[in-house]
């Protein structure tokens, strides 16, 4: 491979589901459409609960007709088997962990797009580390940042829904069957707005501020910091912060000044 390659180790945990039944299965299972994918081909998805909080996000992997590959993120792999477990029923299908290691590599053609890092981002399974330059934990966050991707445990979690971490069009589809968490999904899209998006901010500093910290427009908190990291003598991040704030607002938080970006 190019020495003009960069990559990074990507923490994962991951659930094989095979079988006859593999595809209708997920199908009534996840977000997105995973009946449409071709082998070898990979999607976006999220599992969720009835009222659309999400329990885990995922990115299926095809790996032939009736043989799926989930991958969700480090700690989140029993949670997966657990719900797939339970709502199996009669299905023919087989749901295991199953153990694998992943990489994330910019600038190189091999593996399933990642584009939470990037546009020339790809998730490669299994592979050898290439030649190039590895990246540390830190810049393969500024690429997420950047990208303004929405990470478990930051911007993901039970407080938040998909349209606000803008999950849906990377995640869900909004034409295929029902699955758990559809409706409301379809409602907010169809019928009303959500209050708050995740919108990219950059922030006066010395260091990154803590999570959660609270964003002020004037006297009012329209919002929080959900991640943020060093680039370049600045400081760049991702919160929530309310629809109605103008895009050209000076927020303000403990110990400095936020602009949205």
């Amino acid at each position: 491979m190019s020495s003009g390659i960069s990559w990074a180790e990507r923490p994962r945990d991951f659930v094989g589901v095979r079988g006859p039944d593999a595809e209708d299965f997920l199908q009534r299972m996840v977000s997105n459409d995973v009946a449409a994918l071709e082998s070898g081909a990979a999607c976006d998805a999220l599992l969720l609960t009835p009222k659309a909080r999400v329990i885990a996000p995922l990115r299926v992997l095809r790996r032939d007709a009736d043989d799926f590959l989930v991958l969700t993120e480090p700690g989140l792999g029993d949670t997966l088997l657990r719900h797939l477990l339970r709502a199996r029923f009669a299905a023919k299908a087989e749901i295991e962990p199953e153990e694998h290691s992943s990489l994330v590599v910019l600038g190189g053609s091999e593996g399933i797009p990642a584009a939470e890092y990037g546009p020339d981002a790809r998730e490669l399974l299994d592979g050898k580390r290439p030649g190039g330059r590895p990246l540390t934990a830190e810049a393969l966050e500024r690429l997420r940042i950047a990208s303004g991707a929405a990470a478990w445990g930051r911007e993901i979690d039970e407080r938040v829904l998909p349209a606000e971490a803008d999950l849906v069009e990377r995640a869900v589809s909004l034409t295929k069957g029902c699955y758990p968490g559809q409706e409301p999904i379809a409602r907010l899209h169809y019928r009303g707005h959500v209050n708050r998006t995740l919108r990219r901010l950059e922030i006066d500093g010395d260091e990154p501020p803590p999570y959660d910290a609270e964003l002020r427009h004037g006297d009012r908190v329209v919002g929080r910091v959900t991640s943020a990291v060093r680039d370049d003598g600045r400081i760049v991040a991702l919160g929530y912060v309310r629809t109605d704030v103008p895009n050209d607002a000076e927020l303000t938080l403990e110990g400095g000044k936020a602009r949205l970006h």
